[in-house]
């Protein structure tokens, strides 16, 4: 997707108030989806806006909802919520499109845009390609090209119910109502569990804990005070160690961890170990009776061989959960996911939901009869190493294609010959080139990466002269 001017693997991203990620940006974008719809339809179209707590989220939220109204859309605002949220409702609802504003794990100054269709899935690269069009030529011409919109034909935004915690009873159901309802439908009861959720102060930190304390959890939460500022700073799921050395300390029997939007989580043992999404896979699959799933290029060689022992065929995808949607859908399989803790259940969601994914991993741990520890032990792990090298914006492609880099990846691939793996890719959401080694002796994957992390290096230092072509 290295010719993409705005969309990334996973929507658009960047630093809030730099071009793309701006006000006037994603007024267009607003523009530019209501019109996609009112184009295909014929009628007014009804479009979801969720947000994380970023500070720079309302900007951009009302911004769109500005566009989209614009060209007649009816808006829903669903406020803050997980990215999965927006998703589900947008298909419950019936609506034509679901936007949320969230850059996901990314640091806070960063934001997105993502979109997800009628039925809650992100959407094609056709799309993608079309609305980019469109957003190019409203920037050109301010609309004047599109048919006026006026009068009664000027959309609205309503304001969606809160979820008050008590599923719609005593009162109205809001629309968040139907997502908890979701949730809870897929959830084991923990019976007094002694848990702990770090809520990164980010979007689940309004439905989170109080649907774990709803199952019977002896709950603590932590990190679920926002400010606008502190998601994912120093918590979450990209700090899992903060999570861990809580449940070590306070003798806790799991530890639940989100990312920002919450569309992806990790858990933490009573031993403070990270249960990544590998383990998470090889859990659910064998709960579920799964004879094959789909992970990336990034899932250990651990949990594949303990996987194929038991006869789950292990097929891999790019990162990204869309390539392993794509993967899927091609296989006709249900269960796939990343380590990063971002998996897919398809046959419960659309698209990647971490309270969903805690709530289908603790259901499979009770119902093996195993304590989780037991299944740490069990599925094996090796040593893997990822570093990040940070490149010039628009180069992280030429970067990763450098003739120096591929001589040093060909060199440590033949070291490690069929004991190891050696993957070298461009992040499809921010200016970085990531290498891992994966091998059997830590030693050598530690030295191995550093040589190839050196070539990734020089031929960055060496490609200023490269002209930018978007990161997405």
């Amino acid at each position: 997707m290295s010719d993409r001017r705005y969309f990334g693997t996973d929507g658009v991203r960047g630093v809030a108030g730099i071009h793309p990620m701006t006000a006037t940006f994603a007024l267009r974008l607003g523009m530019a989806v209501a019109e996609t719809v009112r184009a295909r339809t014929g009628s007014k179209p009804h479009l979801l806006i969720g947000m994380d707590t970023r500070r720079s989220g309302l900007m951009l939220a009302h911004a769109a909802a500005a566009g989209m109204t614009a060209r007649g859309a009816e808006v829903t605002w669903l406020g803050v919520l997980p990215t999965p949220g927006v998703s589900f409702l947008t298909r419950a609802l019936g609506a034509d499109a679901g936007l949320m504003v969230s850059a996901s794990h990314n640091p806070f100054d960063d934001n997105g845009l993502k979109l997800f269709n009628r039925d809650g899935e992100k959407l094609s690269d056709e799309v993608e390609a079309r609305l980019e069009e469109l957003i190019e030529s409203l920037a050109e011409d301010d609309g004047a090209a599109l048919e006026r919109v006026v009068g009664d034909g000027v959309g609205s935004v309503s304001v969606a119910k809160p979820w008050d915690g008590h599923n719609g009873s005593g009162g109205q159901a809001s629309a968040l109502d139907l997502y908890v309802k979701h949730l809870l439908d897929n959830a084991p009861y923990l019976d007094g569990m002694r848990l702990v959720v770090d809520c990164a102060n980010g979007a689940s930190h309004l439905i989170a804990p109080q649907l774990f304390a709803k199952l019977g959890a002896r709950l603590e939460v932590i990190n679920a005070g926002p400010d606008g500022l502190n998601i994912n700073v120093g918590c979450g799921s990209t700090h899992p160690e903060t999570l861990a050395k809580y449940v070590k300390a306070g003798g806790f029997e799991v530890g639940v961890t989100f990312d920002g939007d919450a569309d992806r989580a990790l858990l933490i043992d009573s031993k403070g170990r990270v249960v990544t999404g590998d383990h998470m896979l090889a859990i659910t699959a064998l709960s579920r009776g799964e004879t094959g799933l789909v992970a990336t290029q990034m899932s250990n060689l651990g949990a594949e061989t303990y996987l194929r022992e038991r006869g789950v065929v292990m097929h891999r995808a790019k990162v990204g959960d869309r390539y392993v949607f794509e993967e899927l859908k091609k296989h006709g399989l249900t269960l796939g996911g990343e380590q990063s803790g971002h998996l897919l259940f398809l046959d419960k969601a659309p698209t990647g939901d971490g309270i969903l994914t805690a709530l289908m991993t603790l259901a499979a741990v009770r119902k093996s009869g195993k304590p989780l520890e037991a299944w740490m032990d069990e599925i094996p792990v090796f040593p893997q190493v990822l570093k990040n090298v940070t490149v010039t914006p628009g180069t992280r492609d030429r970067v990763a294609a450098d003739g120096g880099v591929a001589k040093a990846v060909a060199a440590v691939e033949a070291e490690l010959g069929a004991g190891g793996r050696v993957l070298l890719r461009p992040s499809g959401t921010e200016p970085l080139v990531r290498v891992m080694i994966e091998g059997s002796d830590l030693a050598q994957v530690e030295r191995l990466t550093d040589q190839v992390v050196a070539a990734v290096r020089a031929a960055a230092s060496g490609g200023s002269h490269l002209s930018p072509v978007g990161d997405g």
